[in-house]
């Protein structure tokens, strides 16, 4: 094992160390926290990102707590937590988006250097985390104005062996739905399997609660899948089979209103239920939608207040 320090951003931690620092985004003010945890013992580097949607709390959690609790002088290789990759959104208590450029930043990977304040953070983190990682846990849940059943997602468009190790780490995290699917064009996950690094994408929470349970469901997923790697000692703890969906199917709207769902997170639908209606701000029907797949709906939108474009629910399908 090399002596030499690992450092990130202004977090500078030898080997058998934690460090705590930032990592700025160049051309901009944001300087996101970070902690290095470096093993005492060789081993891999894994990345695990909170907060990508700043209004997921949950995952910012979960982060936060996995950040502390690890003894570098206990595990083997290296893990970095950025706690709050959205750090402005999180402020601003925006749902979405980065309110600086008002882009999705789960939707610009992998980024672009002299790019919007989105595309730049996706290009940093590219290159200085994702780069060298061997894994990547990113950390979500339903946003301000979702409910959520959790599930977990990570991308076929790799090579056969990251997409095989990506299943094995949505399988240890414990999380009763698996989504296969590229179905999120730009997102972390898939700009990772695209360049070799096995990832998954995990949701668990939502509504703006910070709920226990759901950091819990975080906390174990992301205990099991360092001991998977071999970061923590022993082996994975038991997890229930998960069902396995090849397809995300989201419903959005075309008219702006109010937003009336008939149905629940994590409640089954069949394709052509109604699941909820559109009115205007008179109490009229504009539309009624029904379900564009069945199977499972994933996550559902409760905000009464509805845009075009805005997705109304996400179903996992077969």
């Amino acid at each position: 094992m090399s002596d030499a320090s690992w450092s990130v951003g202004t977090a500078s931690a030898a080997p058998g160390a934690k460090a705590r620092g930032v990592l700025p985004v160049p051309g901009t003010a944001l300087q996101l926290p970070l902690t290095l945890v470096h093993g005492a013992q060789g081993g891999p580097q894994v990345l695990v990102t909170g907060g990508v949607h700043g209004g997921e709390y949950p995952g910012i959690e979960a982060a936060i707590r996995l950040a502390r609790e690890l003894d570098p002088s206990a595990i083997r290789g290296r893990v970095a937590v950025v706690h709050i990759y959205g750090l402005s959104a999180f402020h601003a208590r925006l749902q979405y988006l980065v309110p600086e450029d008002g882009k999705n930043p789960n939707r610009v990977f992998p980024g672009k250097a002299t790019g919007t304040t989105a595309e730049r953070m996706a290009a940093t983190l590219m290159e200085t985390l994702v780069a060298g990682a061997d894994a990547w846990v990113d950390l979500h849940g339903g946003d301000l104005h979702e409910a959520l059943e959790p599930f977990t997602v990570y991308s076929d468009g790799g090579a056969p062996e990251v997409v095989a190790k990506s299943r094995a780490m949505a399988e240890a995290y414990g999380i009763a739905h698996i989504i296969r699917s590229q179905a999120i064009a730009g997102g972390t996950y898939g700009a990772a399997t695209g360049r070799g690094v096995p990832a998954i994408l995990t949701e668990a929470g939502g509504v703006g609660q910070l709920d226990e349970d759901s950091v819990a469901v975080h906390l174990k997923g992301l205990r099991n899948v360092l001991r998977l790697l071999g970061v923590l000692p022993g082996t994975p703890e038991a997890v229930r089979p998960a069902t396995h969906f090849s397809q995300f199917v989201w419903l959005r709207s075309e008219h702006s209103g109010c937003w009336y769902p008939s149905v629940r997170a994590g409640q089954r639908v069949t394709q052509g239920q109604v699941i909820g209606v559109i009115k205007d701000y008179w109490g009229d029907v504009l539309v009624e939608h029904r379900a564009p797949a069945s199977g499972v709906a994933l996550f559902v939108v409760t905000a009464l207040a509805i845009n075009p474009t805005d997705p109304l629910l996400g179903v996992g399908a077969a």
